[in-house]
């Protein structure tokens, strides 16, 4: 199971400068990112203020999810922060618990607003995604030596074999549109020759 944590940067800076547009703000936010969770079969979990929480079966939904919700995001006054981890919660009658949870929500407190920053595991489950190693890191307040993990963060949200699949499309176009073009009869108009 693939986790999901978001969380608006700089909320306390925004409330400030938009003042009594701040919930139509935060409303229009919360639209879109529900809507590319769903789009991705995403269980929200829980929302506390501006974060959400959010349960995925299938680790490439979320990244894509993901990736959608900040597309939708960008140009517009919020800029959130993601965080993604695959791993094995515990069950329990209000949710999701563990450390894996824990995991995932410190991993989204390590991005910053715009950015998508996925564990190890969860990039290769994601077979395919574009990108960026970050290093080590060792994750606040998990004291074990699993605390410090392998992040990346996405650069797109294509994978790398539907990028292929296009452009082996588009080549097959583009031969199939110039063997047609040869094939076509030449006009035989006169052209001002004399016999």
């Amino acid at each position: 199971m693939t986790f999901l944590f978001t969380d608006i940067e700089g909320s306390t800076r925004l409330l400030n400068e938009l003042g009594d547009r701040y919930p139509e703000a935060l409303g229009h936010h919360r639209r879109l990112l529900r809507e590319a969770f769903a789009r991705h079969d995403g269980a929200e979990v829980d929302t506390q203020g501006d974060a959400f929480f959010v349960a995925f079966a299938d680790a490439r939904g979320a990244v894509t999810a993901a990736a959608e919700a900040q597309a939708a995001l960008a140009g517009g006054p919020i800029r959130v922060r993601m965080g993604l981890h695959t791993g094995e919660p515990i069950v329990w009658e209000e949710g999701y618990a563990g450390l894996d949870v824990h995991r995932g929500a410190r991993i989204c407190a390590a991005a910053h607003g715009g950015q998508i920053v996925l564990s190890e595991r969860t990039r290769a489950e994601a077979d395919g995604v574009f990108v960026r190693d970050l290093g080590m890191h060792r994750l606040k307040d998990l004291w074990s030596r699993s605390a410090s993990i392998s992040l990346a963060t996405v650069t797109s949200h294509r994978c790398e074999r539907c990028t292929r699949r296009t452009f082996l499309r588009r080549r097959r176009r583009s031969s199939a549109a110039s063997a047609s073009s040869r094939s076509r009869p030449r006009s035989s108009a006169n052209t001002g020759s004399s016999h």
